[in-house]
């Protein structure tokens, strides 16, 4: 069994058995996939009790990541393979799926592509190494408006690297360019627009996964990012907080 579901932000109590009731029939074997935001956060007690209370689950938690990730922490997991592609294991059966991967999982292959440019920085990123933090904090919170400090609670690294984007080419390249189901954070370029009436501007990562949309086949394609859940059309699918299953 396969299931998904969108954004966690480190609060995982969907997964708990009186709401997550499928699980009773699952095993390690099956899995439960979040598109981004899976909420590694801070290395911390908090965060510990929760990582082990979702390992003891009876399912294998699978996550690519969003634009609220912890990436300096995500850096000291070390990278293997599984399953044909990258990952990080946080814990035994919490699994990172890194960028541009694809993985053959009960017979049916995903490209992963995580990541996502924040739309809640209007107040901007502050940097505390900046002589002028101090007052430029004071003017970010008198401001009201929403802002991020650098390396505390955003990160350069939740947008891609060039490396990252070349690497997703070259891993569907060797799948003809051809998937069963396409799991990101973010949506491409068109399907953005579509769903947000054009508040959300194109970047990098969204004309990227455009261009994947327009020359990759694929069956389905799941992705969080815009706290809703909508079925967009036959094949793309946003979702939050639901949990569906797949297969």
């Amino acid at each position: 069994m396969i299931f998904m579901t969108g954004d966690c932000h480190g609060d995982y109590r969907r997964f708990g058995s009186s709401i997550f009731k499928a699980q009773k029939e699952m095993t390690k074997a099956d899995y439960v996939m979040i598109c981004g935001d899976f909420g590694l956060w801070k290395d911390d007690a908090e965060q510990w009790y929760w990582l082990k209370w979702l390992e003891a689950k009876p399912f294998t938690t699978l996550w690519v990541d969003g634009n609220h990730e912890n990436y300096d922490w995500l850096k000291t997991f070390p990278i293997e393979n599984w399953h044909g592609g990258k990952v990080q294991k946080i814990l035994p059966s919490i699994i990172h799926l890194c960028r541009g991967q694809v993985f053959d999982l009960d017979g049916m292959t995903f490209f992963t592509f995580g990541g996502a440019a924040s739309h809640d920085i209007s107040g901007g990123v502050l940097d505390p190494a900046d002589p002028l933090f101090k007052s430029q904090l004071k003017q970010a919170r008198m401001s009201y408006l929403p802002y991020r400090i650098l390396h505390h609670s955003w990160w350069p690294e939740e947008m891609p690297s060039a490396d990252e984007y070349a690497e997703g080419w070259e891993n569907l390249a060797r799948y003809n360019d051809k998937v069963d189901v396409i799991v990101t954070h973010c949506a491409s370029t068109s399907t953005q627009s579509l769903l947000s009436a054009g508040r959300y501007q194109p970047d990098a990562l969204t004309d990227y996964l455009e261009e994947v949309r327009q020359k990759v086949t694929f069956q389905y394609w799941f992705f969080g990012h815009y706290h809703d859940h909508r079925r967009l059309n036959m094949k793309e699918h946003l979702l939050y907080e639901q949990i569906i299953r797949i297969i």
